[in-house]
């Protein structure tokens, strides 16, 4: 394995930590195969969750302490988290959290509910898994089918 591939995936990772769909646009853009893309961004995201979930504390005091006014009680963002947690708990959080939420979005949203870190762990496992696969391979056939009817 080169330095080349190496960057490519850490590109992978780093721009779906960030932003859960950015890891398998990337893989497109860098030529990656999709199961590599979708590995990629599967540990992008954990990279993310792991992360927060460790300073989701800090995080939050760091933010109180910068505001110079205190955040509305309630955004259309935050009643959106609530509704889908009193629903479903930290599964429907994890579910959202690629599609919704950013993966660090949807951490900070499991960490203020308190949720075990261990349940925080699994759940996102499970859902950027498959969230990772699905998206990638979708990626992949779409850009097949532009390429394609050119």
């Amino acid at each position: 394995m080169s330095t080349n591939d190496l960057l490519k995936y850490a590109s992978v990772a780093l721009a779906s930590a960030l932003k859960f769909l950015g890891g398998p646009l990337t893989g497109v853009a860098l030529g990656l195969h999709w199961l590599e893309t979708a590995l990629c961004t599967l540990i992008g995201m954990m990279f993310s969750v792991v992360v927060v979930t460790y300073v989701g504390t800090a995080i939050q005091l760091l933010l109180k302490r910068w505001r110079k006014k205190p955040s509305r009680r309630f955004s259309s963002s935050s009643r959106m988290a609530v509704r889908v947690w009193k629903r479903f708990g930290i599964i429907g959080i994890a579910i959202m959290t690629p599609l919704l939420f950013t993966p660090i979005g949807g951490t900070i949203i499991a960490v203020a509910f308190r949720v075990p870190r261990p349940s925080i762990f699994l759940w996102m496992f499970i859902s950027g898994s498959a969230w990772a696969v699905i998206f990638s391979y979708l990626t992949y056939r779409l850009v097949f089918y532009q390429v394609w009817f050119k």
